[in-house]
């Protein structure tokens, strides 16, 4: 039920593999949008998901990075590799960017392959929707709340066909501006009363893409909780270093920043964090003084956030809410 939206940078791809076990035996399915030619770490990923039975979309059409103008060597990939890999789903991005005829021309690529199409403000709605009929590999629908209202999710109704909702819960700032915690999101409560039968968000990271970040002046961590005394919803705290006027010394900063991490842990509202791997292994990095890298670290929060939902549905299954 949980449609988590990755770009393929280095990082999401390994917190992909690191969580394939998770994501397959909690029904979770990771939409992957490839932003690299080389497609090394995205095979090894697609294999990881193979090997546990889980599913994935896999975008052929992204709408960042070195594929963007052309991205026909996603889908010739997962034709002579994944061959017969029917869990792996051709995704179909529908943006301003894409017209009838080559919304019609993308789906014929999936040849006969499930197809999830991710709806991100089309234009062309209702001349394509007129012609559904002509793809009955369709599977899902995947709307991006900003970009979808209500009416236009409306147009894509049919029996049997999944219908999910991405929104971004991920407040994209300075890291010095972050408040100390905010909400993050209550989809993961409220996607049925939506209509819908799943929901997603893009993790910690947001829906903005850059290739790379500038110097990072202020080390920040965050991290996600489902919050009891708030009905449920999802919160997610950010943790701060103390020097925040120079971007000198990254690994003193994340360590002032992971001491308040675990003192939040170790406090009274500690308790509001589900134990996770991730969790662990930022006590253990405290314990030894060490950074391993922004990237590392951003890897270890969308760990514990797929982490912290595959605990949360275990213990609340849709059919007991």
């Amino acid at each position: 039920m949980y449609f988590p939206y990755f770009r393929g940078k280095q990082y999401e791809l390994i917190t992909i593999r690191e969580t394939a076990g998770i994501l397959s035996d909690a029904g979770f399915v990771p939409i992957i949008a490839p932003v690299r030619e080389q497609f090394r770490g995205l095979h090894k990923t697609l294999e990881a998901i193979c090997e546990k039975g889980g599913q994935a979309v896999l975008i052929i059409n992204p709408e960042h990075g070195e594929l963007s103008h052309d991205g026909s060597s996603i889908g010739a990939m997962l034709d002579s590799e994944f061959d017969g890999h029917e869990n792996l789903l051709v995704g179909v991005r529908l943006d301003n960017s894409v017209s009838s005829a080559e919304a019609r021309e993308l789906c014929a690529q999936a040849n006969g392959r499930s197809l999830a199409l991710i709806h991100a403000g089309f234009k062309d709605a209702n001349d394509f929707a007129e012609n559904l009929g002509d793809f009955p590999n369709i599977a899902t629908h995947i709307f991006l709340e900003d970009d979808c209202g209500k009416l236009y999710q409306k147009k894509f109704k049919a029996d049997g066909v999944k219908r999910v909702l991405i929104r971004d819960g991920f407040e994209r700032r300075r890291n010095r501006d972050h408040p100390e915690a905010e909400f993050f999101s209550d989809l993961h409560i409220t996607y049925e009363d939506e209509g819908m039968d799943g929901f997603g968000d893009f993790l910690i990271v947001g829906d903005d893409f850059s290739e790379s970040g500038g110097p990072a002046y202020t080390i920040a961590i965050h991290l996600t909780y489902i919050d009891d005394e708030q009905d449920g919803a999802m919160f997610v705290r950010h943790f701060l270093s103390d020097r925040q006027d120079t971007p000198k010394d990254p690994g003193g900063k994340f360590v002032e920043a992971l001491t308040k991490l675990v003192a939040f842990l170790d406090g009274p509202s500690g308790w509001k964090v589900y134990d996770t791997s991730a969790v662990r292994e930022f006590r253990g990095l405290l314990e030894r003084a060490h950074y391993p890298g922004l990237g590392y670290v951003k890897k270890l929060s969308m760990k514990h956030h797929i982490e912290t939902l595959a605990q949360y549905f275990a213990q609340n299954p849709p059919e007991d809410r």
